[in-house]
């Protein structure tokens, strides 16, 4: 009976009776748009789009995805601060989302707010984090499937505990770099107008500080440096390249940050996930410090408080 039923099962999968043959997960934190539109049906992967364009996903998506908008599933919205242990257990129980699912995060804006997505899934405890290589920009550039229906899934049980504080930079955390009491990396990784103080933020932004410039000491390398032209993220060996170039290696644990803690999200992914650097996002960012009283900054283009 057990060779009969061994023979019974090979003969159904070699002629296709069995179902499909799911890809092995890829190795490593990305995941290219030929692996996902294969897997779209594996019950043990779950497609989330986190975009900031209002909308969006409701006009079309990567079938099966499920919305999570960045500003209220993501953050606790009194308080400024990421989502609270309970808020979040329940978004991921709603999403059907268990520890030993496969997470693939995607969005607009070469991934930013589902990069914040992929460093809160890990701050919770959940590993098997991904992001689609050139998010939605290249997967529609490459003519894969959208949808624009809601995909239904079971709950899950899942129960979180509390967020990894490793992950995360606070404030005394760069004022303890600015002076020196650890020897952390500061990265700015803003627009060099930004860094500068020329602007004090991207048009069109309503999160403001009142001053403009950098944290003393940090490094400017923006994320856009990080990507192709496609959305896509460089190699493992042109990061590590672009990054040693600015004298940013594994020798130092290293806090990233920008303006609201999205933008470096990605830069926090690129460095951890994919070049496994100790590094934490500071989510409070230049709205944060900048806003700070008695706080130095470097101002080199001479902006104060909106003036000169």
């Amino acid at each position: 009976m057990k060779l009969a039923s061994l023979f019974t099962a090979v003969t159904l999968t070699v002629i296709g009776l069995a179902g499909p043959t799911l890809a092995q997960t890829p190795e490593g934190p990305l995941v290219n748009g030929e692996w996902l539109e294969k897997n779209l049906s594996d019950p043990k992967v779950r497609v989330v789009e986190v975009s900031v364009e209002p909308g969006l996903f409701e006009r079309g998506h990567i079938p099966n995805a499920q919305n999570v908008v960045w500003h209220t599933d993501l953050v606790d919205t009194v308080r400024r601060d990421i989502a609270t242990k309970e808020k979040f257990q329940d978004l991921v129980r709603k999403l059907g989302i268990d520890k030993d699912t496969t997470v693939v995060l995607y969005g607009d804006n070469n991934n930013w707010f589902a990069a914040w997505g992929a460093w809160i899934f890990k701050s919770y405890g959940f590993d098997n984090i991904k992001l689609l290589d050139g998010g939605r920009k290249k997967w529609e550039a490459d003519k894969r499937p959208f949808d624009s229906r809601v995909a239904s899934v079971a709950p899950s049980q899942v129960s979180i505990g509390e967020p990894n504080s490793k992950l995360r930079a606070r404030l005394s955390d760069v004022n303890d770099a600015v002076s020196k009491k650890t020897n952390a990396t500061i990265v700015d990784i803003r627009s060099p107008d930004e860094y500068s103080g020329k602007v004090f933020a991207p048009p069109g932004s309503q999160e403001l500080a009142v001053r403009a410039g950098h944290v003393p000491g940090a490094i400017n390398v923006p994320w856009v440096r990080a990507v192709n032209e496609d959305g896509t993220i460089k190699s493992a060996d042109e990061l590590k390249k672009l990054y040693a170039a600015a004298g940013i290696d594994d020798s130092k644990p290293i806090i990233v940050y920008c303006r609201i803690g999205e933008r470096s999200s990605h830069t926090w992914f690129v460095l951890s996930q994919i070049l496994g650097y100790d590094v934490r996002n500071y989510d409070g960012s230049w709205t944060e410090y900048g806003n700070t009283v008695g706080l130095p900054v470097v101002n080199v283009a001479g902006t104060v408080w909106g003036g000169k």
